[in-house]
C-alpha cells in the first residue's frame, strides 16, 4: 500500500511538472510596435504583461508605415500595432479582448481601439468614454467584438 501511494504521489508531481511547463511555455508572445516617446503605449504594455502576455517593445520611428506594413488598414490607426498569435492588434485593446481572439481564432486580421478612447487600458483617466474594440476582417471591414 505504501509502495502504491508513493508511486501515485511521484506519478502527480511528474503529471504537475508537465503541466506547469506546458503552462510556461504557453504564455503568448505581443510584439509591440510604438514611437518610443508615447507613455500611453507603456501603460498598454504593462496591462498585458500583468494579464500573463510575454511582451516585446519595438520601438519604431513612423508608427503608421509600420501599421501599413503589418497589413492593419489606417482608419483603424492608433499609437501603436501589436502582432501576437498570427493577428494584428491595434492600439489600446484590453487584454480579455485579445484573450478571446486566441481563444475563438476567428478569420480576421485581428483587433482594433480606434484613436486613443478614454478609460481604456493605458489610457485610464477621470473621464472614461465608452468604446468598441473592433474585429477587424480580412476583406478591411469591422463588426464589434466587445463594448467596454
Amino acid at each position: 500500500m505504501k509502495k502504491s501511494l508513493t508511486a501515485l504521489l511521484a506519478a502527480l508531481a511528474i503529471g504537475a511538472g508537465t503541466s506547469l511547463a506546458f503552462q510556461a511555455t504557453a504564455a503568448e508572445v505581443v510584439d509591440v510596435y510604438k514611437s518610443p516617446y508615447c507613455g500611453c503605449c507603456s501603460k498598454w504594455i504593462d496591462h498585458l504583461k500583468a494579464a500573463g502576455f510575454e511582451v516585446r517593445s519595438h520601438d519604431v520611428g513612423d508608427v503608421p508605415a509600420t501599421r501599413q506594413k503589418l497589413g492593419m488598414p489606417e482608419q483603424y490607426g492608433s499609437c501603436h500595432t501589436a502582432k501576437v498569435g498570427g493577428y494584428l492588434v491595434e492600439g489600446h485593446v484590453p487584454a480579455a479582448d485579445i484573450q478571446r481572439l486566441l481563444r475563438e481564432k476567428p478569420q480576421a486580421i485581428g483587433l482594433a481601439a480606434p484613436g486613443m478612447p478614454p478609460g481604456s487600458p493605458g489610457m485610464e483617466g477621470p473621464k472614461p468614454v465608452p468604446y468598441d474594440t473592433l474585429l477587424v476582417r480580412k476583406s478591411g471591414r469591422s463588426e464589434v467584438f466587445a463594448q467596454h
